[in-house]
């Protein structure tokens, strides 16, 4: 039950996303018009240092007007590495350089609506560089125990879905 994108146009478009207006061929042969977003890769990144605790960000998100645990994260600039991105997002939201990256996994969010994946690395190691460049990114930068992390996901502390999954990922691989 495979559908067709037949084609596309472009209704909007700004240096952070695309609107479409796509000509979608379904299963049966009839035709639907179905809107689509087209957005950059997001990058994201955090550190687990040796005591399991998790580098997170606590911010405040308008759109939703909610409140939650995140990676830092932002999207890949043109013809920038994706690791280096999550690399420079993390320095410029927390204040932290990580060490060697590692791929956490790669979602996608919204696939339904989107076209955007979302990259999350993590690191076994940070240097503390000084204050973040970015800090109005949010509140506070903390060092959580990976322990807690499923119980604040279920209170409904990391509301965002790729920050949640890569949390769950990284207390599996750390505490299993």
């Amino acid at each position: 039950m495979q559908w067709t994108n037949v084609s596309e146009q472009n209704v909007y478009q700004n240096r952070w996303f695309r609107v479409n207006l796509a000509d979608v061929e379904l299963p049966d042969g009839s035709h639907l018009d179905h809107y689509v977003i087209r957005l950059r890769p997001v990058a994201a990144a955090t550190v687990v240092n040796t005591a399991d605790e998790v580098l997170l960000l606590w911010r405040h998100r308008f759109i939703t007007d909610s409140w939650g645990w995140e990676l830092a994260a932002g999207v890949v600039e043109d013809g920038e590495d994706i690791a280096a991105a999550a690399a420079r997002e993390m320095e410029e939201e927390t204040g932290w350089r990580p060490g060697p990256l590692r791929p956490l996994l790669t979602v996608e969010p919204a696939n339904g609506l989107t076209d955007a994946r979302h990259h999350l690395y993590w690191a076994e190691e940070a240097q503390y560089t000084g204050p973040p460049q970015d800090a109005f990114e949010s509140s506070r930068r903390e060092w959580i125990p990976l322990k807690l992390i499923p119980d604040m996901i279920a209170r409904g502390e990391v509301p965002a879905a790729n920050m949640a999954a890569a949390l769950l990922m990284l207390h599996h691989l750390r505490l299993g």
